[in-house]
């Protein structure tokens, strides 16, 4: 049996996360992946892109600190690979290479500021297929705080995917004028899926995965499309303070997972899905396979 321990650093709009795995290797079975440490910061790098367009000096100065500090988790832990992506926020700062490449001079940490495209492909790794069933088809969404990615499977095949630019912290932004947005996405999503019978949703995020947790469902049962219209009214019927203090939602959870259920509630309604189905897979998760693989 071999043992090593790989990281995967996922610097999104609303939190930077730091995910260490034990990737288990032993002759006659599967590789397997064992969580070994999440640490997520509520850096909300959307909160400065979407509004000003730059990265902020004292979140700069934050991100540094983070780096810093994951970089010492990993030595701790005895991390042998690690990679280190960057997704819409960074992507669209106009400073935002400017701040990785201070990052990499004095934390020693390389980031790759990827695209949608990018960001959904490395989620594919996480063998998403083993989710999906060669008759039926379904629409992947993954919802984050500055874009969300669509991707259609039918028939165990990928047809179709797109990115566009929204997602929960740019909707908390009251200057984001997204109206033609949410009708492109609407378009696209009844043209590809229209053709398509009995369609379900897979849905990814911090966000999805908070709802699937709260709904009290065992892992692998979906939510049906009233669980989770009734649970938008709900949260949208609670004050901010009373998310965090009746329900236990961090408090950077509680503001955006009311636009992330809004998010899937369209999709779902768009695609004339009845269903969601949680994997709790992600970006990190994408990563850490993408390593061990070698396609990363």
């Amino acid at each position: 049996m071999e043992i090593k321990k790989y990281a995967a650093i996922d610097i999104g709009s609303n939190a930077i996360r730091l995910l260490i795995s034990n990737v288990i290797e032993d002759d006659g079975y599967p590789t397997s992946f064992k969580k070994s440490s999440l640490v997520r910061v509520p850096i909300r790098l959307g909160a400065d892109t979407f509004t000003s367009g730059v990265i902020s000096e004292e979140n700069k100065q934050r991100m540094l600190d983070a780096m810093n500090a994951f970089k010492l988790l990993m030595n701790v832990h005895g991390v042998v690979k690690y990679k280190a992506c960057a997704t819409s926020a960074m992507r669209e700062a106009s400073n935002g290479f400017e701040v990785a490449d201070e990052i990499l001079e004095k934390a020693k940490i390389k980031i790759d500021i990827i695209d949608g495209k990018e960001e959904a492909a490395i989620i594919f790794s996480t063998d998403v297929t083993e989710y999906i069933e060669n008759d039926k088809s379904y629409l992947y969404v993954d919802v984050g705080g500055g874009s969300t990615e669509f991707t259609i499977f039918s028939e165990g095949k990928i047809v179709n995917s797109k990115s566009f630019k929204i997602g929960t912290v740019r909707l908390l932004s009251p200057e984001q004028e997204l109206k033609p947005i949410w009708k492109s996405m609407e378009k696209w999503i009844k043209k590809n899926t229209k053709d398509l019978e009995k369609l379900s949703v897979i849905g990814s995020g911090g966000n999805i995965n908070k709802i699937h947790k709260m709904s009290g469902r065992t892992p692998g049962k979906p939510l049906s499309y009233i669980y989770m219209n009734a649970q938008y009214h709900f949260l949208k019927e609670l004050s901010y303070s009373e998310r965090i203090s009746e329900l236990g939602l961090n408090p950077d959870r509680a503001d955006v997972i009311i636009p992330a259920i809004k998010i899937y509630l369209s999709a779902m309604k768009w695609g004339n899905a009845r269903k969601i189905f949680v994997p709790k897979i992600g970006l990190s998760d994408g990563i850490i396979k993408g390593l061990h693989s070698k396609k990363l």
